[in-house]
């Protein structure tokens, strides 16, 4: 029989990190209160198994990527669903902390086999004339991910209550597994070959890319832009508070993150043929400290209204530019470890912004110079990633 098409392998790989991205990442604050309430158990106490499970994405990044160099793609996402079914069911079970921690410590495990990276470096190496189309294709159905996850996450709670709703989802995930096990079967490689001027950049090592300054200065560029985007996530309704708005005005504002996102990514899908990764990252590195310098120093609508688009564009589009751009600076062949290297420093300096910045503004006077400080990190991503170079086709 012969494997499925390029069309259908992204469309279930799409369905996959649409199911994936609700569920693990965007899941846990839908379950956080429902526990608290019957254990009693404090924020910290609840939020510290989430940040082992991002954690623990990033800690296990580096051998997800070399799983998939070496040709087991098909094997790390499948087992990535069974996984993540598994660590809810797990959950479901939860009657002490430590269980709840142990049930996270599966899914961070199953993040790094299941969200947006591996699905990448498959589609790089299965398609390598197209895996700029496929990473737009992904994102742009994972960025319905939150509107699904949020009312989804409400409904079951209501009708089913917490444990059984946790149950659902688990079954939903161990039955996404067969899907992306169908969608990959044939060969890593389906596309034509590489051509010949193309073949010095294919023999990149991570040795080699461990070399190279372009190698540390997008590692760095993408850890600050995480660590930036992780602390805007983490503090924004307590920023909108101290500005004085109410939460109603606050969500007025948020609701717009989700489309712009949406929409940017579509517009890239059908316009982002003229326009290179490294040129798009260009703008999106420049539009996220841009936004935050409006949200720290505006207070009228209109001006938050312009915040909200440019940082829904931002952080809708970095994942593109991420996904894309490694390929050109060093090739395919040896991508999964790679980019897995990096993805784990980023993901790392994605754990520790919530603290950090909790930590900050201990010393200083309020989310205002807070705000200043993250667009002044923002700011320092995009010089680094200017730094970095245009991709070079040996090493």
């Amino acid at each position: 029989m012969n494997p499925p098409g390029y069309r259908a392998t992204v469309s279930a790989l799409a369905t996959g990190q649409l199911l994936s991205w609700a569920a693990l990442y965007y899941a846990f604050s839908s379950f956080v209160i429902p526990m608290r309430r019957q254990f009693g158990w404090s924020e910290p106490q609840t939020m510290g198994a989430f940040t082992l499970g991002l954690a623990l994405w990033g800690a296990a990044s580096y051998a997800v990527g070399a799983a998939i160099d070496r040709g087991r793609g098909r094997l790390v996402l499948s087992a990535g669903s069974v996984l993540a079914g598994a660590g809810f069911l797990l959950w479901a079970q939860v009657q002490t902390l430590p269980m709840l921690y142990a049930a996270w410590a599966l899914l961070g495990i199953s993040m790094a086999m299941s969200l947006y990276e591996p699905a990448f470096m498959v589609l790089t190496k299965r398609y390598p004339e197209r895996y700029r189309e496929g990473i737009t294709a992904l994102t742009l159905v994972g960025g319905f991910a939150s509107t699904l996850s949020f009312p989804a996450a409400a409904w079951l709670i209501a009708a089913l209550e917490w444990r059984s709703a946790l149950r659902v989802i688990g079954v939903l995930l161990l039955a996404t597994a067969p899907l992306l096990a169908w969608a990959l079967r044939g060969p890593a490689v389906v596309s034509t070959p590489v051509r010949h001027g193309d073949a010095a950049a294919d023999q990149a090592t991570l040795h080699d890319a461990l070399r190279a300054k372009s190698f540390w200065l997008l590692t760095v560029t993408f850890a600050l832009n995480a660590f930036v985007v992780a602390a805007m996530w983490a503090h924004l309704m307590s920023a909108f508070a101290a500005k004085g708005l109410s939460q109603a005005q606050a969500l007025a504002v948020v609701v717009w993150f989700g489309p712009a996102q949406v929409v940017g990514r579509f517009a890239y899908l059908l316009f982002g043929r003229w326009l290179s990764p490294r040129s798009l990252g260009m703008v999106v590195l420049f539009c996220l400290p841009l936004s935050l310098a409006i949200f720290a120093l505006a207070q009228q609508t209109l001006a938050l209204l312009v915040f909200a688009v440019l940082f829904g564009l931002a952080n809708g589009l970095v994942t593109i530019v991420r996904g894309s751009l490694l390929p050109d600076y060093f090739g395919r062949a040896h991508i999964g470890r790679i980019s897995g290297a990096m993805t784990a420093i980023a993901l790392l300096s994605r754990a520790g912004a919530p603290l950090a910045t909790a930590a900050l503004l201990v010393v200083l006077d309020g989310y205002r110079e807070m705000l200043l400080v993250l667009v002044g990190i923002g700011a320092s991503a995009l010089i680094t990633f200017t730094l970095a170079g245009r991709p070079r086709s040996t090493f």
